[in-house]
């Protein structure tokens, strides 16, 4: 097996698959890609037939060196991308070869990117994923981030064909955010009037936000406290701490909580999120139950004609 050998480890660098699954009664959380929309834009480009292992590097600062032959790509926020210094395009396949040195600069703006391989990094799983989640320890490499001299395997791979996203597809991780959020078990918990605060607020994102979740900043929302006992947390879960501000639970997130939860953003906002940086702007929309289903299809159409778009290279 061919490796990839980290030559500096950035400001965060992880190794994260899919997720972990199954496993929360065990305390384990789930882990995985914060954005996984730009996370699965990668294997579709390297065409991995499934969900592969690769590495989320946060603000930037990775440098890798290649000691096989392999096609990779970069998605997600823009870092500036070199191979043996000369500057790459993100979002697209790129061919490297054995001592091919790989860097990445430092995000402008958005927090996230990922660095994929043809076939994925290869790894022993722990509880069935390689996923790294810092706080149990688990996933990766001993649990922990990258480290400057560490081996990360990989297969030698060939692809006859390089495909790049069309620019038209390229998220803005600068603008303010619209989260649609989905009323949950204690939506009952608040009255019209909080919803329409809920809902009308220009929150920021405060100073405390991680892969656990995302704490906004703005108008508190005062609201009757009631007992609640520990309950299970999706992700995307809202909550509203005694101080009535909310916080939007992400992969990280801890198994059970007892705060009150008016509902649950959308996937995909909530991958949206964990692209945004301290002080940017968020919003909460509600969306009814009769709307998810058209959400749900336009969640397939853009799937659907964004691999149809994909254009070939040389």
């Amino acid at each position: 097996m061919s490796v990839f050998v980290v030559l500096k480890a950035g400001v965060l660098s992880t190794l994260q698959d899919q997720g972990r699954v199954g496993y929360a009664h065990l305390g384990l959380t789930q882990g995985g890609p914060a954005d996984y929309v730009s996370y699965r834009i990668a294997d579709l480009l390297l065409q991995n037939q499934n969900p592969s292992c690769q590495i989320e590097v946060s603000v930037g600062g990775l440098s890798l060196l290649a000691l096989t032959d392999t096609v990779f790509c970069v998605t997600g926020t823009q870092m500036p991308l070199t191979i043996n210094g000369q500057p790459k395009t993100l979002w697209q396949s790129h061919r490297i070869k054995k001592d091919d040195v790989i860097e990445l600069g430092f995000a402008k703006s958005g927090l996230r990117c990922y660095l994929a391989v043809a076939g994925g990094f290869k790894l022993a799983k722990d509880f069935g994923s390689n996923s790294t989640v810092l706080r149990e320890k688990v996933g990766g490499i001993a649990g922990a981030a990258l480290q400057q001299g560490q081996f990360l395997p990989a297969a030698s791979t060939y692809r006859p064909l390089l495909w790049a996203l069309p620019e038209k597809y390229w998220p803005e991780f600068s603008n303010p955010l619209e989260l649609g959020l989905i009323p949950g078990y204690q939506q009952h918990w608040f009255d019209e009037s909080q919803w329409q605060q809920l809902c009308s607020t220009d929150y920021q994102v405060s100073a405390l936000y991680d892969r656990m979740g995302y704490r906004l900043q703005g108008e508190p929302l005062l609201y009757q406290s009631r007992a609640l006992l520990s309950e299970g947390i999706s992700y995307g879960a809202v909550q509203l701490p005694p101080d009535g501000l909310p916080i939007v639970l992400l992969n990280d997130r801890q198994t059970l909580g007892g705060y009150p939860k008016p509902g649950v953003v959308l996937a995909r906002h909530a991958a949206a999120l964990a692209q945004r940086q301290q002080g940017q702007q968020i919003r909460f929309y509600k969306i009814e139950l009769e709307q998810l289903e058209a959400h749900q299809q336009e969640q397939h159409r853009y799937w659907a004609e964004l691999s149809m778009d994909f254009r070939s290279l040389c």
